[in-house]
């Protein structure tokens, strides 16, 4: 029996996607996470955790620490851990209005992903981009490793919402993320392990 993939189904990328982690996750690091896929292929999948802020840490403090000029015009949000890989380098996931040739990635038509320090300094410019975020890290994995999850119900996969992903919601972004797709934390707890 040969394993399922986005190909199967014709999609052929999850890129864009939002993963909603279920009860089935078996990884304390992803439990009760939402995760922007903004890379997907045969060999490799990356995004980037939106809803683990990291204690103690906002924007506008890390842009102090880094000598960004003029931090003031920084938006005073949270930075993210945006997953256990690399979790010394900055990513930043911002609206399409911001873009670095040779270094934005396109995640959808309207989301955009950039970690060099140009995107650092157009936040903290008179001309940012209309919507953005730091995080710390990401979260990768080889080639089959997400189908596999998939096929073992450890994520939902949903339409991206600008709102959901941009806003300052923490831990309360998991059940938000939820209800938009009709399901109750309850419910996926009454699901797990069952076909």
């Amino acid at each position: 029996m040969s394993r399922k993939t986005p190909t199967d189904v014709n999609e052929t990328t999850l890129s864009g996607k939002l993963l909603i982690a279920t009860p089935s996750i078996g990884d304390p690091r992803f439990d009760r996470t939402v995760i922007l896929l903004c890379d997907h292929s045969p060999e490799h999948a990356m995004g980037i955790v939106l809803n683990q802020p990291v204690e103690g840490l906002s924007l506008r403090e890390l842009f102090e620490q880094l000598d960004i000029t003029r931090p003031e015009l920084a938006p005073d949000k949270s930075v993210l851990i945006g997953g256990p890989v690399d979790r010394d380098r900055g990513f930043v996931l911002h609206t399409v209005d911001f873009h670095a040739p040779d270094s934005t990635l396109s995640v959808n038509s309207q989301i955009a992903l950039t970690a060099t320090k140009d995107a650092l300094e157009a936040i903290a410019s008179h001309s940012p981009p209309r919507r953005s975020l730091l995080a710390l890290g990401y979260a990768g994995w080889g080639a089959g490793q997400l189908e596999d999850e998939l096929a073992a119900n450890a994520w939902l996969v949903t339409d991206p919402d600008e709102a959901l992903i941009f806003g300052e919601h923490g831990e309360a972004m998991w059940e938000m993320a939820l209800q938009r797709m009709g399901v109750t934390p309850e419910h996926l707890s009454a699901m797990a392990g069952h076909a």
